[in-house]
């Protein structure tokens, strides 16, 4: 599934909504609009296997981009907008890309970085131009809509942090899988675990350049589900979102718990997040009190799953899971667990 079928069936249904704005992309604007893109890639000389990266704040472009990407069979990059000039420079060199693509708001680096990208074919930008770069949107503005022939389905290549050296591309081996036959773990599993449907409403709190924002909002564009997409985190927004919105599925990161915790009870309370039907979070170890006042909160809602942007295991817990059992990551849902003690390297039973 991708979001074209869903425009077939309902090209009105909201498939994006930004946040702070309330602008909206339906179904049927996010498939023309991403049939477009990938027409622009096509017409550079981009074949399927080519590579594209691009590095955007939680931009209204992004998500089309990406799915844009996908439909013309690309590897796809998105980088963080909060690295050094020398850090984006690595990516784009070290993954290949042949189109880099950036906005407005990183315009002082796009600047810096246009000697620094020799292999790099295509320059264009979001909101303005600058020396080196021309207008993503002009660009588009001549694209056809319609989709492009015999689409095969592309996939991400999200880099690591880099903390045992320079950052890794993560690329499981690319296959050319026509569009209609592409499926998604993701999304599988926010059906299965999370009850995730085509009605739900799901909330991206953070960065869409980090690994599970991209993948699972694209998951709700499979399923057919709305996407909000905050701008920026800030705790009471993102509460006033949930009530706004109606919002019935979200994930965050436990510094979000921290900060929503920290807010004053006459502000964390007045807003109706009775909507709520799933809090799912990772990335990082989470306070068990913390966790514990989440759930006092929001009831036993809130779910965890612990995995790597590799894809090479994971696994999921419950609130009652994690009530019996304070500090509990869950069970393997992918993969096999193996405990190794730190002191000799050695496995031992689980």
């Amino acid at each position: 599934m991708y979001p074209g079928v869903h425009a077939a069936a309902d090209p009105d249904k909201p498939a994006v909504i930004m946040a702070g704005s309330g602008e909206t992309i339906t179904y049927g604007q996010l498939d023309a609009e991403a049939n477009r893109v990938s027409r622009l890639f096509r017409e550079a000389g981009l074949a399927p296997g080519d590579h594209v990266a691009w590095c955007l704040e939680n931009h209204r472009n992004f998500l089309p981009l990406m799915w844009g990407a996908h439909y013309a069979g690309l590897i796809y990059t998105p980088i963080s907008s909060r690295l050094t000039t020398d850090e984006i420079a690595y990516i784009v060199d070290n993954s290949g890309a042949r189109v880099f693509i950036t906005s407005r708001y990183k315009a002082a680096q796009a600047a810096e970085l246009v000697e620094r990208m020799d292999g790099v074919e295509l320059r264009l930008m979001m909101d303005d131009v600058i020396a080196g770069y021309g207008s993503y949107e002009q660009a588009l503005a001549g694209a056809s809509p319609e989709p492009l022939e015999g689409r095969v389905a592309g996939t991400d290549m999200l880099y690591s942090s880099g903390t045992t050296g320079r950052p890794k591309g993560v690329l499981s081996a690319y296959e050319a899988v026509p569009i209609d036959e592409a499926e998604s773990v993701v999304a599988m599993m926010c059906v299965l675990l999370i009850a995730m449907s085509d009605q739900s409403v799901y909330l991206s709190p953070a960065p869409l350049y980090h690994g599970a924002p991209l993948r699972f909002t694209m998951a709700n564009h499979i399923i057919g589900s709305t996407a909000v997409i905050m701008e920026r985190f800030d705790a009471e927004q993102f509460l006033a979102a949930i009530e706004r919105y109606s919002v019935s599925h979200t994930q965050v990161v436990p510094t979000m718990f921290v900060r929503m915790l920290k807010l004053p009870d006459e502000r964390r309370l007045r807003y109706d997040l009775s909507s709520l039907t799933s809090v799912l979070h990772a990335a990082a170890p989470c306070p068990v009190e913390a966790k514990r006042r989440m759930i006092e909160w929001l009831g036993p809602i809130i779910s965890e799953y612990y995995a790597g942007t590799e894809g090479n295991g994971a696994t999921f817990c419950d609130s009652e899971q994690w009530l019996a059992h304070e500090g509990t990551v869950g069970v393997p849902i992918t993969g096999e667990v193996h405990i190794v003690d730190e002191a000799t390297g050695e496995e031992v039973p689980a």
